[in-house]
């Protein structure tokens, strides 16, 4: 897609005229993907605030061929490592202002790029290709939507073959979603998976163990899949035989406030205001205390990106946006529901991503 690192290259430039810059250095690896298309693990670009020609890409020896043909379009240096080497470039190219991603450099690694940088003067730059990150492309969004559909097609699987059943260990079901989506096209999971079971779902970021699914409990799957660098992220809840009263109940409450999280989602509605959307319907049940964690967030090249749907988040949304929502009410060595899905900030209604049905299903 080189025309499509050409548009985000062009609209980072108007970020650093904005700012007075001359240039860039961007170090972070998912930056310096989003900007050429490179997927190796050592890279730099020193992008220039004049054009393409005067934009330099880095990266070592190992990746001679890879770059020549996934960056076909910039200069190319071979050297290491890549952000002192192109802090240098600045100093003979005589760059008087250059932006670094100081959110990304340490203490050390800017005393060395000072000095290569001779005479330069290296300038905060903390997040402008972030800022470019948060609204979503037609070549992002497809590529969730193909992470998303990994996910979903790997969970059919695993129920409709068995996987939820009583004594299979937590590990167990996440080992087997994770190579499920692997059949399913994904490069690997977006994190990891999250299998919580019995009194464990109560734990919203519970790591599986050798705990083994019981009937009676309820199980959380928190999971995604990692396709051509977007992550996909979908909570489920199931329970493992007849739910009780308070299961479906609590069930019932968290789809209420997942379904006002999802209605809030509209262009220019600022952040808090969603979480507000959704918390409110769990504060009005007497459960606020017990949701324990923000509405959802950003995802994309990252699994936690901004915009942050939170009480304290900043900002509102715009159409192209991807976010998650992702209530839950969690009782305390009992048991708790989550329900989230990914989705798209659209001009009307949101485009839903995570096609998997959010009725309590019973295995």
């Amino acid at each position: 897609m080189p025309e499509t690192h050409v548009r985000r290259r062009a609209a980072l430039r108007t970020s650093l005229r904005e700012r007075d810059l001359d240039a860039l250095l961007v170090v972070d690896l998912r930056n310096v993907r989003y900007l050429t298309g490179f997927t190796g693990s050592n890279a730099a670009v020193l992008l220039s605030a004049e054009n393409d020609e005067k934009t330099v890409f880095c990266t070592d020896g190992r990746y001679l061929t890879q770059s020549s043909r996934q960056v076909p379009d910039l200069e190319r240096l071979i050297d290491r490592p890549c952000a002192p080497a192109l802090a240098k470039v600045t100093a003979d190219r005589n760059l008087g202002r250059t932006g670094f991603e100081s959110h990304r450099v340490t203490v050390d690694e800017l005393d060395v790029l000072a000095e290569q940088a001779g005479k330069v003067e290296l300038v905060r730059a903390a997040g402008l290709v972030e800022e470019l990150r948060i609204v979503k492309d037609d070549a992002e969004i497809e590529a969730l939507r193909m992470a998303c559909a990994a996910a979903d097609r790997a969970l059919a699987d695993l129920v409709a073959h068995g996987g939820l059943r009583p004594g299979r260990t937590e590990r167990e079901v996440a080992r087997e979603l994770e190579t499920r989506m692997l059949d399913y096209g994904a490069a690997g999971p977006s994190f990891e998976s999250i299998v919580a079971a019995g009194a464990n779902s109560a734990i919203p970021h519970h790591r599986p163990t050798d705990a083994e699914l019981a009937t009676g409990d309820l199980v959380k799957l928190d999971f995604g899949a990692l396709v051509d660098g977007y992550h996909s992220d979908m909570t489920r809840t199931f329970v493992l035989g007849a739910p009780a009263d308070w299961q479906r109940e609590l069930y019932d409450l968290v789809a209420a406030a997942q379904a006002a999280g999802r209605a809030a989602l509209r262009p220019g509605v600022p952040v808090a205001d969603v979480d507000a959307a959704a918390r409110g319907v769990v504060e009005a049940a007497g459960r606020g205390s017990e949701f324990l964690h923000g509405l959802g967030h950003g995802v994309g090249l990252e699994i936690h990106e901004a915009p942050s749907l939170a009480r304290t988040g900043e900002g509102r949304l715009a159409a192209g946006m991807a976010v998650t929502v992702e209530p839950g009410v969690y009782l305390s060595g009992k048991g708790g529901v989550r329900i989230e899905d990914t989705l798209v900030v659209r001009d009307g209604d949101p485009e839903l991503l995570t096609l998997t049905t959010k009725q309590l299903v019973v295995v």
